[in-house]
């Protein structure tokens, strides 16, 4: 065993970075649907090399026991056969990863080989696993086992849910063309407000371009009953788009605001909305709507309680400034003749994604967290009158400017959690969480989470928008049920499929 160790060691090396490198960082096959069946092989194969590395870290297999090792390589060999097989027929292998994919061919050769001695010694030893430690050499394959066990589950669960139908068949979706029914390009498609509005879009009867940087997600997400783009130069200036909605940009409160996270939010949102404005003007009709996602954050820190209508002026935190050059940035498309409205969002309240899982979860775990004083206004809409709205400016012919997409009763934060509490009828402990500490933990992202604003939805009400969710007591009761009755039809339907 003397030289199968290290050549065990070197296998996993270059094991370990072929997956991080290859597969996950430059390919992301876990997030493929079309990296499926290659996926499969991985955890069959990783499954193997973990079991034969916890096998030989601590026993020795004598007899028939060896014969069944000997199985677990041949299953292993022929694992990896297959493997190259789907590779060349599913995706076009870089040069690197067909080099260390044959390092890695040559390296198993000579393990092999150097195995082989011990092999026969060991298949003529009557059968049985007699324990034999290795010393260092035990510790190191029992960790590098376990990280491959796990690694092979991931993998496997991976390929089983791209192994499901698509998204879009799972939901039923389904397009009936309208008459005059609009044809729209929506960026940012594939996130949570974005898919929703794509689902709305195409089940009114709108036909749906959507410009997404993962064609296999907004794939299985769309099917048939979208257009995908990856970039705005595939779209021909000929083609025919009456309104753009914008919804690209990259999550705000995910980590602190450093100065590069500042400049990432910034950039996100800036390069989409300038090449869309580049669209309009290359556009041999230009849109007539471009609907642009911006939010309350336009207004600032509050201290008061005063009502924030589209008229209110910006301060100048980071948040305000965001906003604002996003807003300018969108605003340079009506000097191609398009009608901009710039929709300033609150908190977006869904039942399948949003912030509202991440609100109820310590809710029902028991906990009802305070921030700060709880006395800090939070300006909220649901996600169906979210949606709704963006409907009813799209089909509106001169509405642009600025429109506060909150529901018409803010509420304090305190009163929100309370609400979740009285909705999920979960029996919580109130906790209270100093401003101070959010602060020292989140730096000035902590803004979001201890200032409010007490923005309402003026423009829209004046212009006749009706609210269907106007509390938030309704909005909850109606989303947290929501999500219960969801989640049951869709147990029901996987069972009956599977019985059928």
């Amino acid at each position: 065993m003397s030289f199968v160790l290290p050549l065990l060691a070197i296998q996993i090396t270059l094991g370990a970075f072929d997956n991080l490198w290859h597969h996950e960082i430059r390919e992301r096959l876990p997030a493929r649907r079309s990296a499926r069946a290659e996926l499969a092989m991985h955890s069959l194969r990783e499954l193997c090399y973990a079991v034969l590395f916890v096998g030989l870290a601590w026993w020795s297999w004598f007899g028939a026991w060896a014969f069944a090792l000997g199985g677990l390589l041949v299953a292993e060999v022929a694992a990896t056969l297959a493997d190259f097989v789907i590779e060349d027929a599913t995706r076009r292998l870089p040069r690197l990863e067909r080099i260390v994919h044959t390092v890695l061919a040559i390296n198993f050769g000579a393990l092999l080989a150097a195995f082989a001695p011990t092999f026969v010694e060991w298949s003529r030893l009557p059968s049985a696993i007699v324990a034999a430690h290795r010393g260092p050499w035990s510790w190191f394959l029992t960790v590098c086992g376990t990280l491959i066990l796990v690694w092979s589950a991931r993998n496997g669960l991976a390929a089983a849910r791209h192994f499901r139908r698509p998204s879009w068949q799972r939901r039923g979706l389904a397009s009936t063309p309208r008459t005059g029914g609009k044809r729209v390009l929506v960026t940012g498609a594939t996130g949570f407000i974005g898919r929703n509005l794509v689902y709305r879009l195409v089940e009114r009867g709108d036909r749906v371009t959507v410009l997404a940087r993962d064609r296999e997600k907004a794939a299985d997400l769309f099917g048939p009953h979208a257009t995908i783009v990856t970039s705005l130069d595939d779209v021909a200036g000929s083609t025919t788009i009456d309104a753009i909605v914008n919804l690209a940009g990259a999550p705000i409160a995910t980590r602190r605001w450093t100065r590069r996270r500042k400049r990432e939010l910034l950039m996100s949102r800036i390069a989409v909305t300038k090449a869309l404005v580049g669209l309009a003007a290359r556009l041999s009709t230009p849109p007539v709507t471009w609907i642009n996602a911006s939010a309350i954050g336009y207004y600032g820190v509050r201290a008061d309680d005063g009502a924030l209508h589209e008229k209110s002026p910006s301060q100048s935190a980071f948040q305000s400034e965001l906003c604002r050059a996003w807003e300018r940035c969108a605003a340079r498309a009506s000097a191609h003749g398009v009608k901009v409205a710039l929709l300033r969002f609150g908190l977006v309240l869904g039942g399948d994604g949003g912030v509202l899982p991440a609100l109820v979860r310590p809710v029902r775990l028991g906990v009802r967290a305070v921030l700060g004083t709880g006395t800090q206004w939070v300006s909220w809409i649901h996600l169906h009158d979210l949606l709704e709205l963006i409907l009813f400016v799209l089909d509106q012919a001169k509405l642009g400017g600025p429109v506060n997409a909150t529901a018409p009763t803010p509420v304090r934060q305190a009163e929100l959690v309370d609400a979740i509490a009285a909705a999920t009828r979960a029996r919580t402990l109130r906790i209270a969480i100093p401003a101070r500490w959010l602060r020292a933990l989140l730096g000035e992202l902590a803004e979001l989470f201890v200032d409010g604003q007490r923005v309402v939805p003026e423009r829209a009400t004046a212009l006749g928008f009706k609210f269907r969710y106007a509390t938030i007591d309704l909005a909850l009761r109606d989303l947290l049920g929501l999500a219960r009755h969801r989640d049951g039809v869709a147990a029901a339907f996987e069972t009956s499929r599977e019985r059928t």
